[in-house]
């Protein structure tokens, strides 16, 4: 196995991300900073059929980690009295025919209702497709470009889950909504504006909006999808793909270095009011959603978070309340024999035992995760 460290020696975060290795993902990632300073390792290997190992500046694909920047940039729009938190989405969305209940919090909250374009998976089993997201027709699909109206649109052809605001569920095209409604209250780019609100201010040079690219800059591991098709196995380079069909709830690029950064600096208030960043950390009853963060209480007290992933790659994103003590991680996934569940279960697992190491001195039961953040 290769690894390498900087910083001090923490033999059990050493033995955490060796355990995830074996567990069956390539390559992992690990930054943690708290009342020991800064630990950086990575262990694995940057790409199949090589010997080494992921870089620990290397960029990486977040996933549902980018749903935090996309609703900071909202919180911080609100902040400029640009957008109301209460008022209904469809005042700057009139094309869509919105229904007037669905407020911009709603959307942040995963409480609108809104089909999940992605895919909905119900209580009793059953599931109804969005756009193709696994198996061959994914695989085809790697470079197809999706406009994010045509995304809405597709979710807004079928049965809305609940009535807005009486429920939750986790739901991608809120955060398309999300995108569109930046856009069209400030005239520019979603990429533009979160230069001009994040990415500049904090100096996070490493972290990229991508659009339509399928490009990752460098250095950076790879990340594979296995699956099955015809009766046989296959894997797939999945580090160069069009992560359009994901847009502004999934679509960024970071480093462990700026997940650090970022979250640190909206945990201990530099980004947001603090009347915004109390709403933001106030959670719904089920699953403790904030607005595009997760709240978990734990024996060793609060922690928020939002981890993120897709076929090929995960991303980890931890913090206490203050922002003192992060965790922020990246595990790429490889040829091991794992199925979609599979690979879930074992990202959960690796997931808690960093959590449990890092933030409950390896003591207290693991952390929760959702699985909608890989669908």
């Amino acid at each position: 196995m290769s690894l390498t460290l900087t910083g001090q020696d923490r033999p059990e975060l050493h033995k955490a991300i060796e355990e995830i290795v074996d567990s069956g993902f390539a390559g992992v990632q690990l930054r943690v900073n708290d009342e020991r300073g800064e630990w950086v390792g990575s262990a694995g290997v940057r790409k199949l059929g090589e010997s080494a190992k992921p870089p620990t500046n290397g960029h990486f694909r977040i996933g549902s980690t980018t749903k935090t920047f996309t609703a900071t940039v909202v919180l911080q729009l609100v902040a400029e009295g640009r957008i109301g938190l209460d008022s209904p989405a469809d005042d700057h969305l009139p094309e869509f025919g919105l229904d007037r209940r669905i407020t911009v919090r709603m959307l942040l909250q995963h409480t609108s209702g809104l089909f999940n374009y992605t895919g909905e998976y119900y209580d009793d089993g059953t599931v109804a497709p969005g756009i193709p997201w696994q198996g061959q027709e994914y695989v085809d699909n790697q470079f197809h470009t999706y406009q994010p109206q045509e995304l809405v649109r597709l979710a807004l052809s079928k049965p809305a889950r609940f009535e807005p605001g009486t429920d939750w569920s986790y739901s991608n095209t809120n955060y398309v909504l999300a995108k569109l409604l930046i856009e069209e209250v400030t005239g520019r780019s979603l990429a533009e504006e979160m230069r001009r609100l994040i990415l500049q201010p904090l100096g996070l040079s490493g972290t990229v909006v991508p659009g339509a690219s399928p490009e990752i800059p460098t250095p950076h591991a790879h990340g594979y999808y296995r699956y099955e098709h015809a009766g046989q196995w296959k894997v797939v380079d999945v580090t160069r793909f069009n992560v359009s069909w994901i847009s502004a709830a999934g679509d960024m690029i970071s480093t462990t270095e700026d997940l650090h950064t970022f979250f640190s600096a909206l945990m201990s208030g530099k980004l947001l009011p603090d009347s915004l960043l109390a709403e933001m950390r106030t959670p719904h009853p089920e699953l403790g959603y904030g607005l595009g963060l997760f709240v978990e209480e734990t024996d060793g007290g609060t922690v928020f978070h939002h981890n993120g992933g897709f076929f090929g790659w995960a991303a980890l994103m931890y913090s206490t309340p203050d922002g003192s003590k992060t965790l922020t991680a990246s595990l790429t996934t490889g040829d091991a024999e794992l199925d979609f569940a599979a690979t879930a279960e074992a990202f959960q697992k690796a997931q808690q035992r960093l959590v449990k190491e890092v933030f409950r001195g390896g003591q207290a039961e693991p952390a929760h995760e959702t699985a909608q953040s890989a669908r």
